[in-house]
């Protein structure tokens, strides 16, 4: 597994809970968030998707778009080949595919756990006009077996999530590591954007996946 680790703060990071470096009831150096809990992705998700349907309205870009540029440039540095098939771990509104398709990827497919935003993705995706881009329902905890072989893995916030959930947090990092695993290529790439962990502790966090 190759890591692209980017930590720092962005346009999502608002509102996200913050490191406790003094602990955490759970021992794990997170306080506990609603932000980390399907709950509250599916309530979110429910409203952007009702906005979107009222007035058109997206919904919010996470970690802004630079954060997409930036990882749209660092493909095409490397240059990843626009057939290569892109993994996106949780979607929310999809704008992130919008923007790879746009750019010639063809080959793209957002999961998310949340039914609503897969709905809002399809709606803003078909106001595209855009039809080369897969979505599906999937928890990446509890994944089917038809998900494989991918090139490209991205995550743009879902791990700060999941490392914020009130239930097992440790072991729900685990088992995204186990996930990533089982979804990524050998030779294929993770980029990550988070702002809850530094580069140097999601190469460690992630290193047992290697």
């Amino acid at each position: 597994m190759n890591s692209g680790a980017g930590g720092g703060s962005g346009g999502g990071c608002a509102g996200a809970a913050a490191r406790s470096r003094g602990g955490s009831p759970g021992g794990d150096g997170f306080a506990p968030s609603a932000l980390g809990t399907r709950e509250h992705w599916d309530a979110v998700y429910e409203r952007e998707l009702q906005t979107f349907q009222e007035y058109g309205d997206t919904g919010e870009i996470w970690f802004g778009e630079e954060s997409m540029n930036r990882l749209i440039r660092w493909m095409q540095k490397r240059e990843i080949p626009l057939d290569a098939s892109v993994l996106d771990i949780g979607t929310g509104n999809g704008v992130f595919l919008v923007e790879l398709a746009k750019f010639g990827f063809s080959n793209i497919t957002g999961i998310d756990y949340s039914p609503s935003a897969i709905q809002l993705s399809g709606s803003i995706i078909e106001k595209e006009g855009l039809s080369n881009i897969k979505l599906k329902v999937e928890d990446f905890l509890h994944l089917s077996t038809e998900l494989s072989g991918f090139h490209i893995c991205v995550d743009k916030g879902t791990f700060d999530a999941i490392s914020l959930n009130p239930d097992s947090a440790i072991e729900k990092r685990k088992q995204y590591v186990k996930s990533l695993s089982r979804v990524l290529n050998g030779k294929g790439f993770f980029l990550i954007t988070s702002c809850n962990w530094t580069k140097e502790e999601l190469l460690n966090e992630f290193s047992e996946g290697s």
